[in-house]
């Protein structure tokens, strides 16, 4: 008999059906003995009764013991159907038992209390080195699994959706040639040329600009990124990113794709959720920094409300700002963008009194119509920013004891040695000998 899932036993009542997975709980009530089942598609109450032989056999059965079971599929009575899963309404009477393997009492349970009742663990309070160490047992978490499953429905999602708009899903190196962008890469050497390196890709940049030269014109892939960065709430060394690039198209375009993807997307894999507003909104760059001090506002009307989803487009973004530590315009937020009525003229005289050291006048054209001095607000934002910073390296500067042996002056230069993370910050202090690399093991473990 060929083995089914168990939620496929939905459909199956008076049919004698195969299920095998791991026992989830174990309930002893005397002549009866029940069993949750679990495998990847949820849970099913198996009931082994009325024959003494099995019900000896299924009473050495523990938690995630593997087993085959076969039986009959009942529907429940009616004051005992459970609505809390998707199979509450039925149990498998068991007629044929085989244990596949048994296990060892694990180090913690990957679950919490059975939707059939009987406490089995509370895995919220594992220490999470105990749950790396054993990923096996944590990956058996609904959550976890229904993380990983949602993951796959939206890259099937996506897959799909981009096909159906005429683009090419295209496969791009992981093995190529170094290039200066905003973050250091990993290096993988040659062993075919010593001394030489390998890097791994920040993004497909490069690869996809490539295609679309090459007239390849709508190109989408679900590429891997590296990135060698200490790890925050938004950022990690590697992680997956859909990459999309268009020929010959205009900014409308690009948000008619976008959004219509979400939508879709939401109603597709995650139709519980709702979105407060449908089209997005257009939104002023300046405007939206002026009322929340964030280019990344909430927009939910009940912020209490998981299911609810809002978004927006914030137009109008400054494509460059004027350094004066390095005395020239940067990207203020990333260089792949497509400045719209800037005058390049007005730009390479600026650069040229910057280097003069004359305070340069901005440009008589902008970024799309933002100034390129930008607002007070976002000013304010900026020395806001920078004050928690300096108070970040003040705190870990006497985390690691050297409070009165650096001056703020040291405190500055390390800002403009490292602007991002206080693991640079420290990293700065002992490249310039004013802390040892003890001090900073102690203040990373510590503050970081």
């Amino acid at each position: 008999m060929n083995r089914i899932f168990v939620n496929e036993t939905i459909s199956k009542i008076g049919e004698k059906v195969k299920v095998s997975g791991w026992v989830h709980v174990r309930r002893d009530h005397g002549k009866i003995i029940f069993i949750d089942l679990r495998d990847r598609s949820g849970l099913l109450q198996v009931v082994f009764a009325g024959n003494e032989d099995l019900r000896q056999k299924a009473d050495q059965l523990r938690s995630e013991w593997v087993v085959s079971i076969e039986g009959t599929v009942k529907e429940r009575p009616e004051n005992l159907k459970n609505p809390k899963i998707e199979t509450g309404g039925i149990e498998l009477a068991a007629e044929e038992l085989e244990v596949l393997n048994e296990s060892k009492t694990p180090p913690f349970s990957p679950y919490g209390r059975s939707p059939e009742g009987g406490e089995i663990g509370e895995k919220d309070k594992v220490n999470e080195e105990l749950r790396m160490e054993y990923r096996y047992l944590d990956l058996r978490d609904p959550k976890m699994q229904k993380n990983l499953i949602k993951r796959s429905e939206i890259l099937r999602f996506l897959n799909n959706y981009f096909k159906e708009h005429g683009f090419l899903e295209i496969e791009t190196p992981n093995l190529t040639k170094g290039t200066p962008e905003g973050a250091r890469e990993f290096v993988v050497p040659s062993r075919k040329h010593p001394g030489k390196f390998y890097v791994l890709p920040q993004s497909p940049q490069q690869f996809k600009q490539l295609l679309m030269v090459a007239g390849l014109e709508r190109y989408f892939q679900i590429a891997r990124c590296f990135r060698d960065e200490d790890s925050r709430g938004d950022r990690q060394p590697e992680f997956t990113q859909l990459d999309v690039e268009m020929s010959f198209i205009e900014e409308g375009d690009v948000l008619e794709l976008i959004e219509g993807m979400m939508i879709k997307l939401i109603e597709t894999v995650f139709p519980e959720k709702k979105l407060s507003k449908k089209p997005f909104p257009q939104l002023n760059y300046d405007e939206v920094m002026e009322k929340y001090q964030t280019d990344k506002p909430d927009l939910r009307e009940d912020k209490n409300n998981p299911d609810e989803l809002a978004f927006a487009w914030v137009v109008n973004m400054p494509l460059l700002e004027y350094s004066k530590t390095d005395k020239k315009w940067v990207s203020s937020h990333h260089p792949f963008t497509a400045p719209s009525d800037l005058s390049a003229e007005s730009l390479l005289k600026a650069e040229a009194l910057a280097k003069e050291g004359v305070s340069p006048q901005p440009p008589a054209e902008t970024v799309i119509e933002v100034k390129a001095d930008f607002s007070s607000k976002r000013q304010q934002a900026l020395q806001t920013r920078r004050k928690k910073r300096e108070d970040h390296l003040v705190k870990i500067i006497a985390l690691v004891g050297q409070k009165g042996k650096v001056s703020n002056k040291d405190v500055r230069d390390a800002l403009r040695v490292s602007q991002s993370t206080a693991s640079d910050y420290l990293h700065a202090l002992v490249k310039s000998g004013k802390i040892k690399k003890e001090g900073k093991a102690k203040a990373t473990k510590y503050y970081l």
